[in-house]
């Protein structure tokens, strides 16, 4: 049989649909990718935030439209399902079945037993409709990490070194979803990168909820640092990123690892949300204006050529003009290199939903534009000074003419950040230049994207 996946949300998910395509293929299906022609049809679901929640629901209605045709079963998964099964299991009979986090240990049992009967018993046990604190999550083995199929072509992956937050902050409803932070185990992570780098890899992306919290729960102590030293002993790995390090775990240790190894990138991904004290207390954070101007400052003093990407929240639950001035304010100074923007989501159980002055959505949308504008401008002068620069660049594609070589700087996550267009004016064959490292000088810029010539 044919089987086909759809992998919604964070990169996080991605690497589940991944562990799920290789259990598929050792169990001798073929994975296709036009929905057409498969005969099941997987979806890897979101349900972080109410826009995630509404194109989940709208892909597996239009997957379900191929039930007509050649599928014949759908099968869904992850956190929508972890959030909303028994709704679900009533509004969407057109699905076969229905897959909680919570049931990931037994997740190709489901599977078989859905294939071997043509049917499969639905759940009757009843969840609550409150959103609880729940315990640790199933993660899938650490086999099916290492028979993984990776996705995301021959020269980037994602490593995922924990499940789950537990964090709490009032807004999110991670930890309520995938349970409480689970790190795995160091050896368990470097055979997985190791089997990553036989198959070509060349770029590590270290992902958690919270990178900085790698550890703790096992080791006692935060061992991101560690982790990141020993994955750069990894023959073949030239280039290893972490994302997501709340700013109460960067300490000077982990800053150090990244100043003094080359192969770590010189990028700080700090989902810092807000600057406003009262609005970072109302969101239990765990840190202060303070503490992450402090923090900026040290970073940049010790690596002066950092690149320094951020999230924000606006309009979150009683965030008054005073507090929203102090973050435009905050964004103009910080001039940080990347900066992406969130309107505040009322989700479904967390604390946050429950609070006093909830923002209308106007304002929101006007204070979201008010920050994207501001940032805009300050990538534009940020931009404009790699006009000349040199840099290393992972070539990873060519444009449809051929006239030009598309690649990223070590600077630049994947599908998240710029590109680098490269003249193609070399008497190279493009196998010579596609997944190959290539130093090029920086000719034009746009808002995001770099121009440049090989040297």
């Amino acid at each position: 049989m044919n089987v086909g996946f759809i992998s919604l949300g964070c990169s996080k998910n991605l690497i589940d649909t991944e562990c799920l395509i290789g259990i598929f293929k050792d169990n001798r299906f073929k994975v296709v990718n036009e929905e057409e022609k498969a005969d099941i049809l997987v979806i890897n679901t979101c349900g972080f935030i109410e826009s995630a929640k509404e194109e989940a629901i709208n892909t597996i209605l239009e997957m379900a439209e191929y039930k007509k045709q050649r599928c014949q079963y759908v099968i869904v998964m992850g956190c929508l399902v972890q959030r909303y099964y028994d709704d679900l299991v009533k509004a969407l009979p057109e699905v076969d079945l229905f897959i909680k986090i919570e049931d990931y240990d037994k997740l190709w049992d489901k599977i078989e037993d859905l294939l071997k009967r043509g049917i499969v018993q639905k759940e009757k046990k009843k969840t609550s409709k409150k959103i609880t604190e729940i315990a640790q999550m199933p993660m899938l083995t650490e086999q099916e990490f290492l028979n993984r199929a990776i996705t995301t072509g021959s020269n980037y992956a994602y490593i995922k070194i924990g499940e789950g937050c537990s964090n709490k902050c009032t807004y999110c409803a991670i930890p309520y979803i995938r349970g409480p932070f689970a790190s795995r185990k160091i050896e368990d992570i470097l055979e997985e990168a190791n089997m990553l780098a036989k198959k070509g890899i060349k770029e590590l992306i270290v992902i958690a909820q919270d990178t900085t919290k790698y550890g703790m729960d096992i080791y006692g102590e935060s061992k991101l640092a560690e982790l990141l030293e020993e994955l750069s002993k990894i023959e073949g790995i030239k280039w290893i990123r972490f994302l997501y390090a709340y700013p109460e775990g960067i300490t000077r240790e982990l800053i150090d690892v990244v100043t003094n190894n080359d192969k770590i990138a010189n990028y700080f991904d700090i989902p810092i949300q807000h600057i406003s004290n009262i609005v970072l207390k109302r969101m239990n954070r765990r840190t202060s204006k303070e503490q992450i101007e402090k923090l900026l400052k040290m970073i940049r003093e010790n690596i002066p050529d950092v690149v320094l990407r951020t999230s924000l929240i606006v309009g979150f639950p009683g965030e008054t003009k005073e507090d929203f001035e102090e973050l435009k304010e905050f964004v103009k100074n910080a001039k940080f290199d990347k900066l992406g923007t969130f309107m505040y989501s009322k989700e479904d159980g967390t604390p946050a939903e429950k609070l006093p002055n909830q923002i209308h959505g106007n304002t929101k949308k006007a204070r979201y534009h008010q920050i994207m504008q501001i940032q805009q401008e300050i990538s534009k002068e940020l931009q404009s000074k790699k006009i000349g620069k040199t840099y290393e660049v992972l070539v990873e594609d060519m444009s449809f003419d051929g006239k030009y070589y598309i690649g990223r700087t070590m600077q630049d996550v994947p599908e998240m950040d710029g590109i680098v267009y490269i003249k193609n004016e070399m008497d190279k064959k493009p196998e010579e230049i596609v997944n190959h490292f290539i130093n090029c000088k920086v000719t034009e810029v746009s808002d995001y994207d770099l121009m440049a010539e090989m040297i």
